[in-house]
């Protein structure tokens, strides 16, 4: 690809960009205004190398994971640490929590995987690119996160009392 076309590429997937970019540094927005900023220099300065077009937005997004990683471990922001499973994630969910609070209390993995999925629109193939990760991995750290948030919203939902009058159920 030649400056042009990767310029266009980046005004096209900008936003986009950002979003994950703020995602992967923890939802520190002036930390994900850092990270596109040297992703955008590696791009167009070439240190960043687009192999195939065919998928120009995976490519992108892992330049940006893998840039957010190396700034978090800069900052000290950022630990490896292998948690079972399920240890940490039984807590009391609050009325007030978003869903966007909700998935910042899942492991990272599936954090990462379910918003890819559900905010940036890629599906688990493209995924398991970015994270160079099997798809199997994948589809498991999905399935596990889908089953965690909805058993979370569930809950949440009874607690607070609403229901749905056409099903005749609680949501």
């Amino acid at each position: 690809m030649n400056r042009s076309q990767l310029e266009t590429l980046l005004r096209q997937h900008h936003r986009e960009a950002y979003l994950w970019a703020r995602q992967c540094c923890g939802f520190d927005g002036e930390l994900a205004k850092d990270v596109i900023q040297q992703v955008y220099l590696k791009i167009l300065e070439g240190k960043a190398k687009l192999k195939t077009e065919a998928h120009p937005k995976t490519w992108l997004f892992s330049v940006i994971r893998f840039t957010s990683l190396d700034e978090l471990r800069k900052k000290g922001k950022w630990m490896e640490v292998e948690i079972e499973e399920n240890m940490v994630w039984e807590v009391e969910i609050e009325e007030s929590e978003s869903h966007e609070d909700l998935i910042k209390r899942l492991p990272k993995m599936q954090q990462e995987v379910l918003l890819m999925v559900f905010y940036h629109d890629m599906t688990l193939e493209e995924t398991a690119k970015v994270l160079q990760l099997h798809i199997g991995t994948v589809r498991t750290h999905y399935d596990r996160g889908k089953k965690k948030l909805k058993e979370w919203i569930e809950a949440k939902n009874r607690k607070c009392g609403s229901e749905d009058p056409a099903l005749g159920r609680r949501n």
